[in-house]
Parts: C-alpha cells; structure tokens; sequence
C-alpha cells in the first residue's frame, strides 16, 4: 500500500503529463531523471521484474480481519471489540505514520535496505505474534518505473495484497484448528519470509538516489498545493472507512448466525473480488483519466456500503447471500483505494525525485484514519449495544466525503468539464 502528491498541473490528456516537467532551468538532478526516462522507461524485464518484487511485498500485507474473529473467542475474550481494533489499527498505522522518515530514506539512499529491515521486523513479528496471550503482546508484535502506464503498474502490485487476502484469511482458517495459532503464524512468517526475499532481489531503484540534507520545507511545502490537500483529506476520509467492513463483517455474520465456515471465507471473497478491483481501475485509469476513475470507484464503494450493506444486513440480517454479495462489491470498489492514490500523487507530481518525502507526508496524515476508524467503529458498536447499522453509516459517510473531496481536486486541474481526461 503506497501514495504520493504534488502541486495543482492540470492534465488533459496523456500527452499533457510532459506539463509536469519544470520550466526553469534544468538542475542536475532533473537532467539525471531525463536521461532515466530514456533508458527503460515503462517497460523491460527490469521494470517488470521491480514489479514483481513490489507484488510480493504487497501479498505478504494479507488482511488481518480474521483475527478480529479470533481474538474476540479465545485469547482476549475479555476485552471490548473496541479495544481489540486498536490491536489490528496499529499494524496500518505504524505502517503509513512511519512514511513520513521512511521517504526521506527512500529518496536519499533507494530501496534496498528499507526492504532488508522490513523483511526482519515483518518476519520477526509474526513469529512475536505466535507466542502472545496478553493483549499488549499482541499489540507490540503486529514506486518510480512508469509514467504512461503508472495506475496500471501500481494496480498490479497492490493485487497482491488482494491476492494474499484470498490465499492467507483461508490458510488461516484451515491451519488454526489443526496445528493451532501459534504454529499458524509461524508458517505465515515462513512464507511471508520466501516471498520478502524475492522482493529483496527484484526491486531496485530506477532513479539513482541522491542524498540531500534535511529541509523542513520539504515536508511543509505540498501543503500550499491546493490538489495535493485534497487529495489528502479524499484520501484520509476513505481511509477511514476502508477498513471497516474489512475487521467486522466476519464478526456481523457470526454474531446474525451465519455459518462459521462461510464467514470465515467473507474477507477472501472480498479480497478475490478486490484482485481485478485493482488492476482493472489503473488499466482505464491510464486511458480513461485517473481521477475520472477514482471517483466513479470510491463512489461505487460509497453506494455498496450505503445502499447494500446497511439496508442488507438490517432487513436480512440472516441472509448469507448478503454478506457474500457485500463482500465481493466492495471488494471490488475499495480495491482502487491502494492502487491508484499512488497514481493520482505520482500525476500531480513535478519533481519525481522527491516522491518519497510527498509520499511520506501523505501516508502519515493517513495514518491517523488508519489508527482511529475501526476503533470509532468498535465504540459506536459497543454504544448501539452491537448492532452494526451505526458503523455502516459511520463507514458509508466517510467515504462519500471522500468521494466529494476528488471532485473538488478535480476541480482544481482541469476547472468543471466532465470530458476532460484528467
């Protein structure tokens, strides 16, 4: 899962992203990134082969909502929905709030050894995680190859995520009863550790890194970017959403007396339908315009939880075929939220070279939706005395605010035509 922004370029067409080049005179720096581009640009087996690597990275990122499941009935049966969620809003928080250092690194020294650290902390945590019975245990355990077809590339590396979401939640649920939860994770981490090591020796930076000292303005200048702020907030909004049905729609259909073996396979059946739900937004994205797409996506996400989800589960509250149907569209819809936030920040973008640190700013403000949505969830659900329509109308809210947010950074490229491609 990974984003970026930049300063208000409007884009009409393909063409137009020459736009985002500077017209001032050429720094070495950019002379460097032109010579980049001619060299392998969009294509060969080494942009696909970073690809690949970025793809296993992203499936060993495999939905943690089953365990929501399973925390609630065995080693924290004692704490609060609520307070279980902080355990499974950390792991996205620490994950996005950590962007803001983490870019800066990445554009100064490349990828390599942020991949080797995450390999170890990744691998370490799983194994941390197979031996918790105390909440606190469980709570300290748990992009530059393309322009043209930059939505298409990233859509394929976060269908990973959406691929290891149908294969892990599934691998999960077969092994627990058989081998138990501590010897499940520790087969996760085996995995997770094979597939991390071939992202170790696939990805590499196209663009040589080039150390810079630390300015603050970097951090603060997108700010003045009237795009790139809201872009932010339509982001933060979604975020806040996004991983609401992903930690409590297993837990809903248990709870309305769905079949144990079918909920359990809910948050693979929305990862199965997240899989095209991201490749297919980038393909059009990059023909279409990606902030046409965006918006047609999250506000189809918005209808799925407003008008499927809520009224589903409150007059068939017992209905299977609701949740699967439920799963599957929002899988679907939600799936462009990871692939093309990136896409959007990497088109508004006029300095490639500072992607990282554009990147890390918008990860962190992300980071507090990522922290607090599902935990808000958990309280409105303890308040309505668990009933889940209260969160669903939390959830479907703020992804129309998000939606509502892209129009107006729409907006703000190409003014209020509808035919533009932007």
């Amino acid at each position: 899962m990974e984003f970026r922004r930049v300063a208000p370029i409007a884009f009409v067409n393909q063409s137009s992203e020459a736009a985002m080049q500077p017209t001032e005179a050429p720094t070495n720096e950019l002379l460097v990134y032109k010579q980049e581009i001619a060299n392998g640009l969009d294509g060969g087996f080494k942009a696909w082969s970073v690809v690949l690597g970025a793809w296993c990275c992203l499936f060993c990122a495999f939905a943690v909502g089953i365990f929501q499941d399973y925390y609630m009935t065995h080693q924290l049966s004692n704490h609060s929905s609520s307070s279980i969620a902080w355990i499974l809003s950390l792991e996205p928080f620490v994950l996005f709030a950590s962007g803001i250092v983490i870019g800066k690194v990445f554009d100064s020294y490349g990828p390599q050894w942020l991949l080797v650290t995450g390999t170890f902390l990744h691998v370490f945590g799983l194994m941390m995680t197979s031996i918790s019975s105390e909440y606190y245990q469980f709570v300290l355990a748990q992009a530059t190859w393309f322009q043209e077809r930059r939505a298409l590339a990233f859509g394929i590396v976060s269908s990973g995520s959406s691929l290891g979401g149908v294969v892990f939640p599934i691998m999960l649920a077969r092994l627990m009863p058989i081998v138990g939860f501590g010897w499940t994770l520790r087969i996760s981490g085996f995995v997770v550790l094979a597939l991390l090591l071939i992202a170790n020796l696939m990805v590499r930076s196209r663009i040589k890194p080039i150390p810079r000292p630390f300015r603050f303005s970097d951090y603060t200048d997108p700010f003045s970017e009237p795009c790139f702020v809201l872009l932010t907030l339509s982001a933060t909004c979604g975020f806040f959403a996004m991983f609401i049905p992903i930690n409590y729609i297993v837990l809903e259909a248990g709870e309305n007396g769905i079949d144990a073996n079918l909920s359990s396979y809910l948050l693979a059946i929305l990862n199965a339908g997240s899989l095209p739900g991201r490749i297919l937004p980038g393909y059009f994205g990059d023909k279409l315009g990606r902030f046409n797409v965006m918006i047609a996506m999250c506000t189809f996400s918005a209808l799925v939880l407003l008008v499927m989800w809520l009224p589903g589960t409150l007059l068939a509250p017992g209905s299977a075929a609701v949740y699967v149907v439920v799963s599957l569209l929002y899988g679907f819809a939600s799936g462009a939220f990871v692939g093309m936030v990136p896409a959007l920040l990497g088109q508004i973008s006029p300095d490639i070279t500072k992607i990282g640190v554009r990147q890390g700013v918008l990860f962190t403000c992300i980071s507090l939706a990522t922290l607090t949505g599902s935990p808000i969830a958990g309280a409105i659900l303890i308040r309505q005395r668990e009933t889940y329509w209260g969160l669903q109308v939390f959830a479907g809210v703020m992804m129309t605010s998000s939606v509502l947010f892209l129009i107006m950074a729409r907006t703000t490229l190409v003014g209020f035509t509808l035919k533009a491609k932007v």
